[in-house]
């Protein structure tokens, strides 16, 4: 049933059925065209039904409540490899004998600190003939929903995966002789749950299998906010094929993506992210438990950079004269709205030149400084896991790229170039390990609705923290490298509780930024006092200017988390307009932490924050995760037989908050 929402009034629906079904992986293979300002490709999800990962995430929950529980222990080993780097494109009408086997190409090694270099996917899409059948379908059938928004879908067709050459490993039959529904879904099975030391092979995997020749066009519907698929006859969704693939198009007006120009007036794309997220740029699932990894290739006009969130630094391979493909990737499962995009005639920019009165970029580690490095396991899922390599650990500053418009140039090098070694090194210090291998940094342009936004791998400033001294550029870089840890390794299972991300972020932003300075305690202590006394001003005016219902931490109260049966919800405000002009979540977490740290002592608090991100990163959690965490962890002297609840009370009465959250 198509739900019509009020944006000045309602939420925002996750409609995607997570219960019954997950995305493990998307392959996405796209062209961006300025010209019609639309992206048009294809999309194949490869999917797990619910009894496996139903299994996973009750082991994962239950390893997350002891910090003692035993799990595997994932490095980074040695990739396993096979030859399918450079693979061909098929439309639905190609016969299985046309499969031609994926050749071998350059592959894409990690260095010692677990960085990778670009490995280049060339391929294109097929012509074929779209179409739609909505006809008669019986009820009992499964249905696929997934978020969609703005989008125009063209087809959709299950993937015969069994006709890529080498998928019999997956089986229990040496040759595909007989080729069924339920072979196809045992490859997919299994492909989707290689080992962490393999996912160079399921990587390939995945590219090949996106490749395959459809075999049956699916059945689908779509409305306001959700595309629909379903399969005659596939009664539940063991049943229902394990590999899909739509064809899709964007549309100028959708909601997840920005069609503008930059500072010197050349076009250019950006992925805005709320308020609707990723929905309007591909079909997906939009409800953070549905973490999943992506590949894509993304192909545009020569003259221009595509930057993405990936695990390598992309670089483009040309096609044909004009145009250049770009192929990024991500192994470490997030959630989908965590994607991000950015295409544009951006320039990449070095320092050319340093002063003396550079800060600091390379200090050593005081003693209080190491105890990031907990030995221990990880209770994520599996996947190539940074915090458990010894080289990543150590890494203080994670390899980076600038990119803006040319005419960006000077402001660049003169603020934010010098910046940045610092302010990584400073977040290292405080929380450890680096959760993503590299960063791209990318100035956007004049219409970006806010600061600064964090994405895996990539983060998106506002040419406004260039002018001015660095104090603006360094406070609003600290707190989107915040980001890396809350909001990204660690995010919040229910969106309505941003202050898990937020508030963290603004709290982390003055210990980061005091780190990079190099100030001492009581520099740093006076700094961060003026700067609470000015948050606090504007939290007053907030709470005096706004509706009371937007200034709840956790709007879903004792139903934190709560998702009907199919795992469809809503988030609280989502499509509120008024939302994104508010500091709410952000101070009010903010000053909880304060307080927190204050009351335990900084060198309490911040051993307990490093523990707290190695036990947890890689995982989604609700406030009373890190609460309970922390009474579990404080020594007993600073106790005080204190709970969650009167926890929250002190803070309150400390703060003047009126205990209406």
């Amino acid at each position: 049933m198509d739900i019509q929402l009020d944006p000045a009034r309602d939420d925002l629906p996750l409609m995607a059925n997570t219960s019954h079904i997950l995305v493990k992986h998307y392959v996405l293979d796209l062209d961006v065209d300025f010209e019609s300002q639309v992206i048009e490709g294809t999309i194949v999800l490869f999917l797990e039904d619910g009894n496996r990962f139903k299994k996973q995430n009750s082991s994962i929950e239950e390893a997350c409540q002891s910090e003692s529980n035993k799990a595997c222990k994932f490095g980074m080993p040695e990739p396993c490899h096979i030859s399918v780097t450079n693979a061909r494109t098929f439309s639905s009408e190609m016969d299985y004998n046309d499969f031609a086997i994926c050749s071998k190409g350059e592959k894409d090694t990690p260095d010692k600190d677990g960085n990778h270099d670009n490995q280049e996917h060339a391929s294109g899409i097929s012509s074929s003939k779209y179409c739609c059948d909505t006809g008669n379908r019986g009820s009992e059938d499964f249905v696929l929903v997934l978020d969609c928004c703005d989008l125009s879908v063209l087809k959709v067709e299950e993937v015969d995966v069994a006709a890529v050459p080498g998928m019999e490993k997956f089986t229990r039959s040496p040759k595909l002789t007989v080729v069924s529904e339920e072979l196809r879904n045992q490859i997919v099975r299994e492909l989707v749950t290689l080992p962490a030391d393999c996912w160079r092979e399921q990587l390939d995997y995945y590219a090949c299998c996106s490749q395959a020749p459809g075999c049956g066009e699916l059945l689908f519907d779509t409305d306001s906010w959700s595309l629909q698929i379903r399969k005659t006859g596939a009664q539940t969704a063991t049943d229902f094929p394990h590999a899909i693939r739509i064809w899709y198009k964007t549309k100028p007006e959708g909601r997840s993506v920005t069609w503008t120009s930059d500072q010197s007036d050349r076009p250019c794309v950006y992925t805005v992210g709320s308020p609707i997220n990723n929905r309007a740029l591909f079909p997906c699932q939009e409800p953070p438990v549905a973490m999943s990894t992506w590949q894509a290739t993304v192909r545009a006009a020569a003259s221009y950079v595509v930057l993405m969130s990936g695990e390598n630094f992309a670089k483009p391979t040309q096609l044909w004269e004009g145009c250049s493909s770009w192929y990024y990737y991500v192994t470490m499962p997030m959630p989908a709205s965590t994607f991000t995009i950015a295409v544009g005639c951006w320039t990449e920019m070095k320092l050319e030149t340093c002063s003396s009165n550079d800060l600091a970029t390379e200090r050593p580690l005081s003693p209080s400084e190491a105890d990031f490095r907990h030995v221990g396991v990880c209770s994520h899922m599996e996947y190539p896991c940074r915090f458990q390599n010894a080289s990543a650990a150590a890494q203080e500053i994670i390899p980076y790229r600038v990119f803006a418009p040319v005419c960006l140039k000077g402001a660049c090098q003169e603020t934010l170039l010098r910046l940045i070694p610092p302010c990584l090194s400073a977040a290292h210090s405080v929380l450890g390990t680096h959760p993503f291998s590299r960063l791209d940094v990318l100035i956007v342009p004049a219409n970006f609705p806010s600061l600064g936004m964090a994405s895996p791998h990539i983060m998106f400033l506002s040419q406004s923290i260039l002018t001015g001294r660095s104090h603006l550029c360094g406070t609003r870089l600290c707190h989107e490298i915040a980001h890396a840890w809350f909001g990204l390794a660690i995010g919040a299972r229910d969106w309505t509780e941003e202050w898990l991300s937020e508030g963290f972020a603004t709290h982390l932003e003055d210990v980061f930024w005091a780190a990079a300075q190099q100030l001492d305690p009581r520099e740093a202590r006076e700094q961060q006092e003026l700067r609470a006394c000015l948050r606090w001003r504007r939290l007053q005016d907030e709470m005096r200017c706004s509706p009371e219902e937007m200034q709840v931490l956790r709007p879903s109260k004792d139903k934190t988390g709560h998702t009907s049966n199919s795992g469809a919800s809503v988030i609280k405000q989502g499509l509120n307009p008024e939302k994104i002009f508010m500091q709410v979540h952000y101070l009010k977490g903010y000053f909880l932490l304060r307080f927190l740290a204050k009351r335990f002592g900084d060198e309490t608090y911040f051993s307990f924050l490093r523990k707290f991100v190695h036990t947890f990163h890689g995982q989604l959690i609700l406030s009373q995760d890190f609460l309970q965490m922390l009474l579990e962890n404080i020594p007993e002297e600073k106790r005080l037989e204190l709970s969650v609840e009167n926890i929250y009370q002190d803070w309150l009465e400390s703060s003047g908050i009126p205990k209406t959250q």
